[in-house]
């Protein structure tokens, strides 16, 4: 687009801002194509227009925006509230390209109880408001399996598809099945459960899929004293044993007071690395929560926690047809709701329902994570990298991270090791051994130099890629000795980490810097697990690499330094002598016997060198 072009659409954009009322309403910006690449609520519509086009804006994806917008229309509301229910219908309608995507749970099962003349109770994903009345839906599937096991024990819904009607079971079309032997069902099929009596525990039940426990109970227990007081004790058990059941189930899904009632919860966690956001709803009655739903969105113009609230409370409420007078909210909005209060709690259950909610949006958040992770692992490494990143404040993404270690015994047979992590996965074809040539004794700082050095002085010399991150398998001494070689005498730039233990030989700390500082990191962590998976790898190559060495000297024989006696001939040998003494016992004319004359001379002569001398000089 030409200059003058840009010009003239930006005082045509201007033009309409500055007759914009100061009114609440939503906005929305067109495109040269005439599509609506951005649906927005306001409560003064001008001063929320102007804003996009102030020089100051900061956001890069703003500024995208408003350089595709060619034309704004808005639409005029009477109430904030009706303002956030038309920004949500248009954005559903719509679908705009930058306004914040909606991942709801459609997948997400409900509890479905029918509209048939007999209703069955049962789960679905199928959402047809024609069937019956649907509860949900339930993003975490324990509370439903409670629940449907409670209203099977208590109530004894039909499970079977006949289409009961009571004149069919007058005219006895049906027979009882298996479920009723179990008693599973009091087959009203056949008669024996009235109409009245099955149409009543379908009533009851639907008061526990609300969350109307406490009535429930309290018709119970009236029930159940009349029932004794007419001296039909069998009746008052069954009934009693019914009420034992719902509060076994109260015990297990109640968290706050009774008197909390009619209450929507919501929650924000954010996903930082992914710019997505996981809002949780819980709705609370007569102090037991009998909806939970966590959401997802996408956002699209770095949208804050306030906005995002602000757009999902509408739509969550207008979802499950909330009419609760309160919302609990983890932090101020703007928006409100008319004859709605909103508290953001300090303290007592209504915190604590809070901090249930915000729980339930982080499960989620690692649900989703997994799954995506099982589905794509290299996103699994990225996280990592980038986590890793973050919390040494690396100027880029760890990608090849090398780890060093020693291992002797009073310095003999000095080896080390070095393991090469590549996405966080080992790369065992560059993994190194080093047999330590320099240093005399058990010196592990000497040991780790001269390994050290080799390693990137080749690596220099060679001009192969270095890594973007040491770690050493130590604390600040390993740190500091590695450094010294890696900046002051080679001059190179690469990040040294170091993993240090505590008194009982485990690692508790991740060092970095100089002078190096704790980096605060939780060792349950799965960064943490996997830097130590580093660390013990390394030390199990280091020592894999030393139990070969010393195997490789405890095997070796005098025989070994026989020039021009091969591995056959010593193998003829200690299979027939059994030992080196023996064969150095043995008589020239045995060793003839055994390897031939030629042979049989040179290992008679390498045991007997000094005798055979002095018998010369004789």
């Amino acid at each position: 687009m030409k200059n003058e072009e840009k010009q003239q659409r930006l005082q045509h954009l201007k033009n309409i801002v500055a007759n914009m009322p100061e009114q609440p309403g939503s906005y929305q910006y067109w495109d040269e194509n005439g599509t609506i690449i951005y649906v927005g609520k306001a409560k003064n519509l001008k001063k929320r227009v102007a804003s996009y086009f102030h020089k100051e804006v900061d956001r890069f994806k703003t500024k995208v925006l408003v350089s595709k917008i060619c034309d704004i229309t808005y639409t005029v509301v009477k109430s904030e509230e009706d303002a956030l229910l038309l920004e949500n219908s248009l954005i559903k309608k719509y679908k705009p390209r930058y306004n914040v995507l909606l991942k709801d749970g459609k997948t997400y099962p409900s509890i479905c109880v029918t509209n048939e003349p007999y209703p069955r109770i049962f789960k679905t994903r199928n959402i047809n408001r024609k069937w019956g009345t649907y509860y949900g839906p339930y993003s975490n599937m324990g509370p439903m399996i409670a629940v449907m096991d409670l209203i099977k024990k208590l109530f004894k819904p039909r499970a079977c598809h006949l289409p009961l009607t009571k004149e069919k079971i007058e005219e006895g079309k049906y027979k009882t099945c298996l479920k009723y032997h179990l008693h599973l069902c009091d087959a009203p099929c056949v008669g024996k459960q009235s109409w009245e009596d099955y149409q009543e525990n379908i009533r009851k039940a639907k008061e526990i899929l609300k969350g109307n426990t406490r009535e429930i109970l309290n018709q119970l227990t009236q029930l159940m004293m009349q029932k004794a007081e007419l001296m039909k004790f069998e009746e008052a058990e069954y009934i009693k044993q019914q009420i034992i059941l719902i509060e076994g189930y109260c015990a297990k899904s109640e968290v706050v007071s009774h008197s909390l009632h009619n209450i929507d919860v919501f929650s924000i966690i954010n996903d930082e690395h992914q710019q997505t956001a996981f809002i949780n709803y819980l709705h609370v009655t007569n102090g037991s929560i009998n909806q939970a739903f966590t959401i997802e969105y996408k956002r699209k113009l770095a949208e804050s926690d306030e906005e995002l609230l602000a757009m999902a409370i509408p739509e969550i409420r207008s979802r499950f047809n909330s009419d609760a007078k309160e919302i609990i909210l983890p932090m101020e909005i703007e928006w409100k709701l008319e004859g709605v209060d909103f508290t953001i709690p300090q303290r007592g259950d209504k915190k604590h329902l809070l901090e249930l909610s915000e729980m339930n949006a982080k499960q989620y958040k690692i649900d989703r994570l997994k799954q995506t992770e099982k589905l794509n692992p290299e996103q699994r490494q990225t996280r990592l990298m980038n986590e890793l990143q973050e919390a040494l404040q690396l100027t880029k993404m760890p990608y090849q991270i090398e780890c060093f270690d020693n291992s002797n015994i009073s310095g003999t047979d000095a080896v080390a090791g070095c393991v090469v992590f590549k996405g966080m996965k080992p790369s065992k074809k560059d993994y190194r051994k080093y047999n330590i040539k320099t240093v005399a004794g058990p010196d592990d700082y000497a040991s780790m130099k001269e390994v050290v050095r080799r390693r990137y002085m080749r690596m220099k010399e060679e001009n192969t890629p270095l890594p973007d991150l040491i770690i050493t398998d130590g604390g600040k001494g390993q740190m500091e000795v590695v450094r010294q070689v890696v900046e002051d005498e080679l001059h190179l730039q690469i990040p040294i980490a170091g993993l240090a233990k505590d008194n009982r030989h485990r690692t508790n700390e991740l060092l970095f810097g100089f002078p190096p500082v704790v980096i605060g990191m939780k060792t349950d962590s799965e960064l943490f697990h996997i830097l130590t998976k580093i660390q013990d790898e390394v030390h199990r190559y280091a020592i894999s690499f030393h139990r070969d060495k010393r195997s490789k000297h405890a095997l070796h024989s005098e025989l070994d330094e026989i020039k021009g006696i091969g591995p056959k001939t010593k193998e003829s040998l200690l299979k027939t002598f059994k030992t080196v003494k023996n064969i150095k016992n043995a008589s020239l004319e045995d060793l003839e016997k055994n390897i031939g004359k030629a042979k049989a001379n040179i290992v008679f002569q390498f045991f007997h060198a000094e005798k055979l001398e002095m018998k010369n000089e004789k």
